[in-house]
């Protein structure tokens, strides 16, 4: 009989980079996906949800994987598992699906065998797989983040989201791979826009430090990878343009894209006008696309250990669909 529990954990999504802080800046967002594991006879996956479509039933599925990084860390031994998972967060949309998929799985396996590793060392092992700490500590933290990675260790800090501050995303019907977004972008850059990006991310940071929403808008100006990730978005380059005009305090492609995120004050009249905005320009770009309303999230992931009693699937669908009506 096994000696460990059941966990189940909800891990939030997130944005990254907000405009011109390249791997630097991330955001948690008030979309959710939800996972619970405990060691069963047999390695088993069920899997809810449109956007679990296509992802592997298998040990190569990457939440048994980042389990299995855990528990060498922790030097136990648990290769069967069960795991189910239900997630809200779109697949390669530029909404941290996998950083949420990572933080999920460590989180997860983590407080399964009792919780021995600090959130620390999990900040460091998610960055080391995600190559990059701003989704991670985001999701692994909530609020806003940002954050420094030498290839060993991850330095970051939590900004608490200043609570006029709302979130408009904009979800093309595409999937656009990181790999794919990565390879458009330049190995050099040229010192003005090095500049450009340093001095901006700075003012982004201490505007959202100090609650400072009018200066959000020339804060969130990027040089680094927009202009050259705008063609593989077709309207883009006019939602960024034209968005402020609308009601947004500010836009950016959220991660790598192909989501566009407009950062808005929860008391702008205009709401509707910028949404018909996004959804009209992307239209007018052969792109179908849906809206949707965020909030930051402010808890990042939350873990609880469970009694063992068996993968009871029914309970685990009945908590979310509970979650997600509430």
């Amino acid at each position: 009989m096994s000696i460990y529990g059941r966990s189940r954990v909800k891990v939030p999504a997130s944005t990254a980079n907000l405009g011109p802080g390249f791997d630097t800046l991330g955001m948690a967002l008030s979309l959710y996906a939800w996972i619970e594991m405990e060691e069963a006879a047999e390695t088993v996956f069920h899997l809810y949800g449109d956007e679990m479509t296509g992802v592997p039933r298998d040990k190569s599925n990457l939440l048994y994987k980042v389990a299995q990084m855990v528990f060498a860390e922790a030097g136990v031994t648990v290769p069967e598992l069960s795991i189910s998972m239900y997630s809200e967060i779109p697949l390669a949309r530029g909404l941290g699906s996998s950083a949420s998929a990572i933080i999920g799985a460590l989180a997860a396996a983590n407080a399964m065998i009792g919780s021995p590793l600090g959130s620390a060392k999990l900040f460091d092992m998610a960055t080391a797989i995600e190559k990059h700490p701003d989704n991670v500590g985001a999701s692994l933290f909530g609020g806003i983040i940002t954050a420094v990675w030498d290839g060993e260790h991850a330095d970051y800090i939590r900004i608490e989201p200043p609570q006029e501050l709302e979130v408009l995303v904009v979800i093309p019907e595409f999937e656009l791979e990181t790999v794919k977004a990565r390879g458009v972008l330049p190995a050099e850059v040229s010192v003005s826009d090095a500049v450009h990006n340093i001095s901006r991310t700075s003012l982004l940071t201490a505007a959202l430090a100090a609650g400072r929403l009018d200066l959000i808008g020339a804060a969130m100006q990027d040089r680094l990878h927009q202009p050259y990730r705008a063609p593989l978005v077709p309207g883009m380059e006019k939602l960024l343009a034209e968005a402020p005009g609308h009601g947004a305090l500010g836009i950016a492609l959220s991660g790598a894209g192909p989501t566009v995120l407009c950062m808005v004050d929860r008391r702008e009249l205009r709401k509707q006008e910028l949404e018909l905005f996004l959804t009209e320009t992307m239209r007018e770009n052969g792109i179908s696309a849906r809206t949707l309303w965020l909030s930051p999230c402010t808890t990042g992931v939350t873990a609880e250990l469970l009694e063992r009693n068996g993968m009871q699937n029914g309970s685990f669908l009945d908590m979310i669909k509970g979650e997600l009506q509430s």
